[in-house]
């Protein structure tokens, strides 16, 4: 947990909502969320599935538009940025991790990192030695010629984050980071996501996981695309916990 908290505000939404329209069916995925995140703060998102997290992550990435609401990172308006404006937000500004790694499975690990590199035309030799850096950084500065097939569930992740890095954005948003990985793994990259808080990034993270509350500066509770107070959290999550249980017994 980061000791370098202010009042200021980084990352802040108002009124966001998101509306997704399936023939005759529309989703309600987020209704009028407007929350405020602090630079330096590590800030886990909770809630089940369907209750809007990932949404929530891909709009404060720009990778997908609000039906209505604003999206400030910094000085970023995300809402009102063009493809091109929202290619360069994502490539400087923001890192992301993914609960599937998404990692090219023929590349080793030296280059699945500098992957975002070559975007942004940086030299083959330059792209080389900052991977190396992003590994080494990870613990991985022994596996950059490993391909994923070659790594561990909780190396394929670490190689993920090192991407995440490679051009030093203020902010990652992590999407279910432990959701493919057993206990342990899990465990270790909360902890390491934690050390780059540390280190000054904005960490926003959705989870099922409640282990990552250990590490949050905020905690944020979405029921339903709404944000609730962790007492109606609770209410709503143990209520369900009883009707899987009588359902159980019922079969």
């Amino acid at each position: 947990m980061t000791d370098t908290l202010t009042n200021e505000v980084f990352v802040k939404t108002s009124g966001l909502t998101k509306i997704y329209t399936m023939g005759e069916t529309t989703v309600n995925a987020l209704i009028d969320v407007s929350l405020a995140v602090q630079p330096g703060s590590f800030t886990v998102v909770m809630g089940p599935s369907g209750s809007g997290k990932s949404t929530l992550l891909y709009l404060l990435g720009g990778l997908d538009w609000p039906t209505s609401g604003t999206i400030r990172v910094g000085e970023d308006e995300i809402e009102k940025m063009d493809e091109n404006s929202l290619a360069e937000f994502r490539r400087n500004r923001v890192g992301f991790i993914f609960q599937s790694f998404n990692l090219v499975s023929s590349m080793p690990a030296e280059e699945n990192v500098g992957f975002p590199l070559r975007f942004a035309r940086v030299p083959r030799a330059n792209r080389k030695i900052r991977s190396q850096e992003a590994l080494e950084k990870v613990g991985l500065s022994d596996r950059t010629t490993h391909r994923p097939t070659e790594l561990s569930g909780g190396q394929q992740q670490r190689v993920a984050i090192a991407r995440a890095l490679i051009n030093d954005p203020p902010l990652i948003l992590a999407d279910e980071p432990t959701g493919n990985l057993d206990s342990h793994s899990g465990y270790a990259i909360m902890k390491l996501l934690a050390e780059l808080n540390r280190a000054g990034k904005t960490i926003i993270v959705v989870t099922h996981d409640a282990r990552m509350r250990e590490f949050a500066t905020d905690t944020i509770y979405l029921l339903d695309g709404r944000v609730v107070s962790e007492e109606e959290y609770q209410r709503a999550t143990e209520s369900l916990a009883r009707s899987i249980e009588e359902q159980g017994e019922q079969l």
